[in-house]
């Protein structure tokens, strides 16, 4: 179990995360998402020891990992953005090293190495240099090395950058399987990416946390009002006065089609959790009015996404004007304190 508590973390002048605070149960595959330059990076960094904070504390079945790495490190297998290879070692010979490196009992290693090294799909690439390999097969030796030593919790930063689209498929499947040993922290900007492995999500964008939840669940958190497009064979009179028949519908608009001759384009709005489509269809059919197209809209998880990150880049517009008036107040155009005559 990981708990992140308040951690922020600077470059100079510049926050990079400010008061993150989140709680991974074991068992899962937890997606950490964000623009690029967001806070991901530093944040998995924190996490693993690899970087220290300004403030908070990040605890690891109960160790810090400030206070008490060596137990907090432990049980983490970490796979950074670029993998941290040596190219004149082979495959066999460079997972061996980490598995010295994290401990490995030496009458294990062999055996443990085979394990990773099966998994990962390295079988026939244990022998050739690291130097050699294609950018998917440096990207399994990477993760192989994390797997090594059998840790309960696998953090793998953009694990598929750089990769070709059969490489990526190749790496989320084994993500997957990840996911029925190990607590997995994926960190990606790529929203399919994360949606097709993760069972919960955790969105950042300005060094804040915005969202947490899984993917149904930020569904219908961030889901405005559903809304339902029809098609419908007949004039523009009959199909409002089928409509104004149908209970909870809280908005209609309609219109000739564009596409389709002698038939009406409706939009429609309904409460939340309301789904009116039987009733919606029933009532045409009663009418004798034929539905030629009916279509749900409703937010996707990118749709969803892209308005929290926009609406955090709005507030940290907002945030830096504030902070410039303030310190600026009462200045003249060369940062000159006004004073009175």
């Amino acid at each position: 179990m990981i708990e992140v508590k308040n951690l922020t973390k600077k470059y100079g002048d510049h926050l990079a995360i400010e008061d993150i605070s989140f709680r991974l149960e074991p068992g899962k595959i937890y997606g950490f998402l964000g623009p690029n330059g967001a806070g991901k990076s530093t944040t998995m960094n924190i996490m693993t020891g690899y970087l220290a904070a300004d403030s908070g504390e990040v605890l690891i079945n109960g160790h810090s990992i400030s206070e008490e790495p060596e137990e907090a490190k432990a049980v983490i297998g970490y796979l950074p953005e670029i993998p941290p290879l040596y190219s004149d070692m082979t495959v066999e010979e460079y997972i061996t090293f980490a598995a010295r490196l994290k401990k490995v009992k030496k009458a294990d290693i062999k055996s443990a190495v085979d394990e990773v090294i099966e998994r990962t799909g390295l079988g026939e690439y244990r022998r050739r240099l690291v130097a050699n390999l294609s950018k998917g097969y440096k990207q399994r030796t990477g993760l192989a090395q994390a797997l090594i030593g059998k840790p309960q919790i696998i953090i793998l930063d953009e694990p598929t950058v750089g990769l070709d689209p059969a490489q990526i498929i190749e790496i989320r499947d084994l993500i997957k399987t990840l996911g029925r040993d190990h607590t997995v922290i994926l960190s990606s900007h790529i929203l399919s990416e994360i949606s097709a492995v993760c069972d919960h999500l955790l969105i950042i964008a300005r060094g804040h946390l915005i969202a947490s939840d899984t993917p149904a669940g930020l569904i219908r958190q961030y889901s405005e009002k559903p809304k339902l497009g029809l098609t419908v064979k007949g004039s523009l009179g009959e199909v409002d006065s089928v409509l104004s028949s149908v209970e909870n519908i809280t908005a209609v608009q309609t219109g000739p089609s564009y596409t389709e001759e002698e038939c009406i384009e409706a939009q429609i709005e309904a409460p939340m959790g309301v789904d009116v489509r039987e009733d919606v269809f029933k009532a045409f059919a009663q009418a004798g009015l034929p539905v030629l197209e009916m279509r749900y809209y409703r937010p996707s998880l990118e749709d969803i996404f892209l308005r929290l990150t926009r609406d955090e880049e709005e507030k940290a517009i907002r945030r830096e004007e504030e902070e410039y008036r303030r310190r600026y107040s009462g200045r003249n155009v060369s940062g000159e304190e006004e004073v009175d005559e």
